[in-house]
């Protein structure tokens, strides 16, 4: 379908009195089919759980204060704060029971002032090492925070200073709303992409240009340090500073040319090339070297720690002939070696290489350690290395793998070797630790002995949960491939196929469905006596950089296929009948569901999707979208006709088909992600072509909320209980016909 014979193509128009008309319409429409949420017991529950206090006040240390205690930072919303409260305290009151908070800014407060819905998209904050102010690289001064108006991407950036308890009024680094990339590269020198009018964004929404700004000049005649193609997804620059862990300051600049792809430029440099060009500190180090161009693959990432350079395959690489590293490898190397003398001269040394069903998940360092969380079959361990002058040896590890959820980061990583550990499982809710990582090398690699001794917070239940139990299915693909899915049930569930089961994927991005507390699934689906499921398909990254890979653009089909044996495993293994299986995805999960509605209408019960892509013809060229090509393809060449139309629901709707399941679609106006006009068009075209038939369709779309679909925890807890209620009451009312 081409753009002009589109005959919805009016619902693009974001705020036009004629879509956010139908968006109200459609609204109380689908509210006066279904009910209103706040009315029933799901609700009021799951509000509480996003209200309760017991949550993990999660914190990142920023220093000392001025009488030399240690300060962590948080943000809160709860019910007397919904828009929240960004607080501090000392560590040693955060290890207590009741921490005694004093609040840094509060966000009700200042959008009843300014008359705007200010929602927290986090900070960036000042490093004390690059400010002269911080007594010593001991107190944080100052941080850039980063508020939207309702939840968009696009943000407004004002300076914060920390030593006045205000935002700053002489000269601030404030700039307005735009999808902003921001950091400090000293104190009056900020590293800065953003709007800076006619030809300064991607063909994607994002910069185009990095400028260096200094405080009190004109932002619009700050000098250009990186610019990329119209085409690329986006630019950028930081400063990776590693002094403290005796290596230099890197300067990275960055052309980011798909979600995965990318050219990097790095140059090691002393403090005084941070600072303002007419700094007489400057005079000291002369003019910084130049920047030399990082030679790995596009698709490799990169990052410094110390004196070496960890380098992330994601497809095999032979740097040096004879020399073939597998993808998905974690490789290191001497970092002023790689980048004087290249990598042919270079000898590197791999950290980790992952077997058929591992894969590296993520990697955290301390001063002297360095904490690898690895996915086994989905499920996660942790290894722990001391660095040492010349790479890594492991001292420690899990002894088996679990199936939970593991975050690990460092409390300072260039200070000292204390680090956060927080896991969770589909059962057990939050549990925060702080240990420090000597404590492994010193108890003989007792790793569960350490987590042990070193638990700190941990949450009660919020579902009840005594006669549950987690489990690891496998379902087999169209092609043969083994797909993991996880299922949360009851002990004695019966297998006469009844059960409301409800499915969930995403399958894109190399993003892992991992373990995680289901609190909200918990409440408003198991306690019910659902059946949950996550389904682990291609496109998303349980096993690596493969697993994604295995379902890119033409073989999209992969992920759908993959979908569909978990679904039909559960039928089969009787769980469920078509009748009594909902599914649910998000953004590119929406995708997911929407081409299981279009392709596999017999399978479901009922069907959620939130906030999605759906056309995949102009996907490309509203909001974000150009920056999805890489995983999709491009619907303005032979993409379109060779395989796209396929995986495009919008297009593939069937009229000959009498019966569609229950499908309700929701969205947000302030999503300046994935743009409203995907699901808006959707729906509006299956009401039209659904006149007479069996097609029930419901649709919400929320005023505020950005691509996460809601603004605070009300709003939140509004569509979470709006789509669980109409899945299990659909689910319930249809098992009466077994």
């Amino acid at each position: 379908m081409a753009a002009e014979e589109d005959p919805y193509i009016w619902l693009e128009a974001v705020e036009s009195e004629e879509s956010l008309d139908f968006a109200r319409g459609a609204n109380e429409k689908t509210l006066k089919s279904l009910g209103d949420p706040t009315k029933g017991s799901t609700y009021g529950r799951v509000l509480a759980a996003l209200e309760s206090e017991d949550r993990i006040p999660y914190v990142v240390k920023r220093g000392l204060d001025d009488n030399g205690n240690e300060l962590v930072f948080n943000f809160w919303s709860d019910a007397g704060n919904p828009k929240g409260i960004w607080r501090k305290c000392t560590m040693n009151s955060y290890k207590t029971k009741n921490p005694e908070w004093e609040t840094v800014l509060d966000l009700d407060e200042m959008s009843n002032k300014d008359g705007i819905s200010w929602v927290w998209e986090g900070s960036e904050i000042l490093e004390r090492d690059c400010d002269p102010n911080s007594d010593g690289g001991k107190r944080v001064t100052r941080a850039l925070l980063r508020l939207s108006r309702g939840g968009s991407d696009a943000v407004h950036i004002k300076e914060f200073d920390f030593l006045s308890g205000d935002f700053v009024s002489e000269n601030p680094f404030n700039l307005p709303e735009a999808k902003t990339d921001v950091s400090y590269k000293s104190r009056d020198v900020l590293i800065v992409g953003t709007d800076f009018g006619p030809d300064s964004l991607t063909d994607s929404g994002y910069p185009r240009t990095v400028r260096e700004w200094v405080r009190g000049t004109d932002i619009k005649k700050a000098p250009i340090v990186v610019e990329g193609e119209k085409s690329d997804m986006e630019v950028a620059a930081y400063i990776d500073d590693q002094r403290r862990r005796n290596g230099p300051i890197y300067e990275v600049h960055e052309r980011v040319i798909t979600f995965f792809s990318s050219r990097k430029w790095v140059r090691m440099i002393e403090y005084e090339h941070l600072l303002a060009p007419d700094d007489p500190l400057r005079e000291k180090v002369g003019n910084p070297p130049k920047f030399q161009e990082i030679q790995v693959q596009e698709d490799a990432l990169v990052d410094f720690l110390g004196n070496l350079m960890i380098i992330t395959l994601r497809s095999d690489w032979a740097p040096i002939p004879g020399e073939n590293y597998i993808q998905g490898s974690l490789l290191y190397v001497d970092a002023k070696t790689f980048l004087e003398k290249g990598p042919e001269n270079c000898s590197f040394k791999v950290l980790f290489a992952p077997s058929e069903r591992t894969a590296s998940a993520n990697y955290a360092a301390t001063k002297n350690y360095l904490i690898h969380v690895i996915l086994d079959n989905v499920k996660s361990k942790v290894e722990f290395y001391k660095i040492t002058s010349d790479g890594f040896v492991r001292v420690g590890k899990d002894v088996e793998p679990q199936i939970r959820d593991v975050t690990v980061y460092p409390v300072d990583s260039l200070e000292d070797d204390r680090f956060w550990l927080s896991t969770s499982s589909f059962l057990e809710p939050d549990t925060l630790q702080m240990a420090d990582a000597s404590l492994v090398e010193a108890s003989d690699s007792d790793v569960e002995n350490l987590y042990a001794i070193a638990k700190m917070k941990s949450l009660p239940s919020q579902f009840n949960s005594s006669n549950l139990i987690a489990v690891q299915g496998v379902s087999t693909s169209t092609d043969g491939t083994q797909v993991p899915y996880f299922l949360i049930k009851n002990k004695n569930v019966i297998l006469d196929g009844k059960n409301p089961t409800l499915m969930y994927g995403y399958g894109g991005f190399e993003q892992s469905e991992s373990p995680y507390y289901a609190a909200i699934p918990g409440i408003a689906w198991l306690e019910r006596g659902g059946v949950y499921v996550i389904a682990n398909i291609r496109g998303g990254g349980e096993f690596g950089a493969k697993w994604h890979q295995a379902a890119l653009k033409k073989n999209r089909n992969k992920a759908y296929e993959d979908f569909i044996a978990v679904a039909e495993d559960l039928i089969a293994s009787g769980y469920c009948k078509p009748l009594t299986l909902a599914i649910q995805g998000g953004s590119n999960g929406g995708l997911l569901v929407g081409n299981m509605y279009t392709m596999r209408p017999d399978l479901f019960g009922a069907i959620v999707c939130e906030v999605p892509l759906i056309d995949m013809k102009r996907f490309n060229i509203l909001l974000a979208g150009a920056s999805w090509m890489g995983e999709y393809g491009d619907p303005s060449t032979d993409d379109w006709d060779n395989y796209l139309h396929k995986y495009s629901p919008y297009h593939n709707i069937d009229t000959s088909v009498e019966k569609y399941p229950a499908i309700l679609v929701t969205t947000s106006t302030r999503d300046d992600r994935v743009h409203p006009a995907h699901a808006r068009k959707f729906v509006k075209k299956l009401w039209d072509l659904g006149m007479g038939k069996d097609w029930p369709v419901y649709y919400y779309e929320n005023i505020e909320g950005g691509h996460g679909g809601a603004a605070d925890a009300k709003q939140s807890a509004f569509l979470k209980s709006l789509a669980y209620d109409f899945m299990f009451e659909t689910l319930s009312g249809n098992a009466k016909f077994l």
